[in-house]
């Protein structure tokens, strides 16, 4: 990861993002999502804490986060929802890694008890992931959504829920 930085996520880093977005949407193991929102729609669906991109040394977006809350309701405030993507190009370079683990340091001054994510069990990178940075398999959602894109298009898919509890 060297000459990597981590920061906020800028409105002009959009359509990197999105670039990074339409991957995962492509290989079919990150989103049951057929096309990524426009800027406004991610925007305003976000939180903006923890909403990060891993840059390269030539500021180049090479992977990004951003969580929502799981409920509007007042005694869920401190769970949220995260998605994590990195590039094609930079898999394996430890961007996943280095944007998780910011991403959870901003969640625990931001007052977040408990990050989760819904992930396919077919994406083994994104468990390996989760698993190394302290998250656990707490349930597994049996064909809960219909695929309708992509190599998966036609079928139903599980997912993993997986979970990590901040102090």
């Amino acid at each position: 990861m060297t000459g990597t930085t981590i920061r906020a996520m800028r409105g002009d880093d959009w359509p990197q993002v999105e670039s990074i977005y339409r991957e995962g949407i492509a290989a079919g193991n990150a989103t049951f999502e057929s096309d990524p929102p426009s800027w406004d729609d991610f925007d305003e669906g976000k939180l903006h804490i923890g909403r990060l991109v891993a840059a390269g040394p030539t500021g180049t977006v090479l992977g990004w986060i951003a969580a929502s809350r799981v409920s509007t309701r007042e005694v869920y405030r401190g769970v949220v929802e995260h998605s994590v993507y990195v590039a094609d190009r930079a898999h394996g370079r430890g961007v996943g890694t280095a944007l998780l683990s910011t991403f959870m340091s901003e969640a625990v001054r931001a007052g977040v008890w408990t990050i989760q994510a819904s992930v396919f069990p077919e994406n083994t990178a994104s468990l390996t992931l989760h698993e190394r940075a302290g998250f656990r398999r707490i349930g597994h959602r049996e064909r809960i959504a219909y695929m309708t894109h992509g190599p998966w298009a036609g079928t139903w898919r599980d997912t993993v829920l997986v979970e990590r509890r901040l102090s």
